[in-house]
């Protein structure tokens, strides 16, 4: 079993995992790997025993930076209720900010939405905060994760690529794909939260990005 990935690199992913999100996920996930920093999710402890929040609480714990993507945080079209689970694991992140003592003080977020003032119909308690808009892309996904990591301190003196070239990076790696799943995964769209990242990991190593 390989060693957890330090506090420093770590950057917790509070976005939806449905077939609809898949593409962004990915976009996600390839981004912070190519500008140095290790993705994590609950999905990564396939523990069925475990109880889910604290999958979460721990991952949580143990990464220094959050991607919360609440783009989807609105009515499900099955049971017209809405769906919280992102803003409630963003609740959780900002309290283990406030609360959580050395070294979560030193805790960052990058919150993302659709647009940038949606958020203020469904959950205005955190105006204040830098909303980031995707407009849906994974293009603009992409973007804003580079520019946020490239502001933290452990990215302070490395050069990162340009949004737009980890863009371009990242539709080589999609249209790759199905060639390095070989016969053993022949359809992408089954991969598994860790299967994708042992493949993002072994395509970055063989295409590392520039520094």
């Amino acid at each position: 079993m390989s060693a957890p990935p330090p506090f420093e690199r770590s950057v917790f992913l509070n976005v939806p995992f449905d077939d609809g999100y898949r593409r962004m996920l990915r976009a996600l996930v390839f981004a912070v790997f190519d500008c140095g920093f290790v993705p994590r999710a609950a999905s990564e402890r396939g523990d069925s025993a475990e109880v889910r929040f604290y999958k979460i609480r721990d991952i949580i714990r143990d990464s220094k930076y959050g991607i919360h993507d609440i783009s989807r945080a609105g009515l499900d079209s099955k049971t017209r209720l809405p769906r919280f689970n992102m803003p409630l694991e963003l609740g959780v992140f900002l309290g283990a900010l406030h609360f959580g003592g050395d070294p979560h003080t030193n805790k960052r977020a990058l919150i993302l939405d659709r647009d940038g003032y949606r958020y203020q119909k469904f959950c205005s308690d955190i105006a204040g905060q830098d909303i980031l808009a995707h407009n849906g892309s994974p293009a603009g996904a992409i973007t804003a994760v580079r520019n946020w990591l490239h502001t933290t301190p452990e990215a302070k003196g490395e050069v990162i690529p340009s949004g737009s070239f980890l863009v371009r990076r990242f539709e080589t790696f999609r249209a790759q794909l199905p060639s390095q799943c070989g016969e053993l995964n022949p359809d992408p769209r089954e991969l598994s939260f860790l299967d994708f990242r042992v493949l993002v990991v072994g395509w970055l190593k063989k295409n590392p990005s520039p520094r």
